[in-house]
């Protein structure tokens, strides 16, 4: 995304940015802050946490949650409508969810489609060993104290 969006400065390459990333220097600030920062009001408000390998694991219960966090009980066919149409394959042929109707000046669609593979895992592709392990690091001392662990592939 960051690759893509015009409205940020270029991020340099993938080495600068994960380095830039961990140390909360990118656009909307540290996702960590954010992250733990949302994890833990959840406790005092109403705040319902979805993961994307849940969703790739089982999109359907998923939305399920999302009915029952908000006090919906929908029939069949309506969780069945609404897991076709969000499910990734729909929304990456969708341009209103897929970006491909923002303009170039603002999106550089040509660096990436913004829905890429909808795929868990693919960080492998990207990271090297030596930044996996720093990665890991670094998440393990800036989550301390928290009990919120993802999960990164199926």
């Amino acid at each position: 995304f960051d690759l893509m969006n015009k409205f940020q400065p270029h991020p340099g390459t993938w080495a600068q940015y994960l380095e830039k990333f961990m140390a909360g220097k990118v656009a909307y600030g540290s996702w960590y802050d954010h992250v733990k920062d949302y994890w833990e009001r959840r406790k005092d408000h109403p705040i319902l946490y979805l993961f994307y390998e849940d969703l790739k694991e089982d999109l359907r219960r998923e939305i399920a949650k999302v009915a029952q966090f908000l006090g919906r009980e929908l029939p069949e066919a309506a969780l069945d409508a609404i897991t076709q149409h969000t499910s990734f394959e729909a929304m990456r042929d969708n341009p209103t969810t897929n970006y491909s109707m923002v303009p170039s000046q603002f999106m550089d669609h040509s660096v990436s489609p913004f829905m890429r593979k909808g795929t868990t895992g693919d960080w492998k592709n990207h990271f090297t060993v030596a930044q996996s392990e720093r990665f890991d690091q670094d998440y393990v001392q800036k989550m301390s104290g928290t009990d919120l662990h993802f999960r990164t592939e199926i």
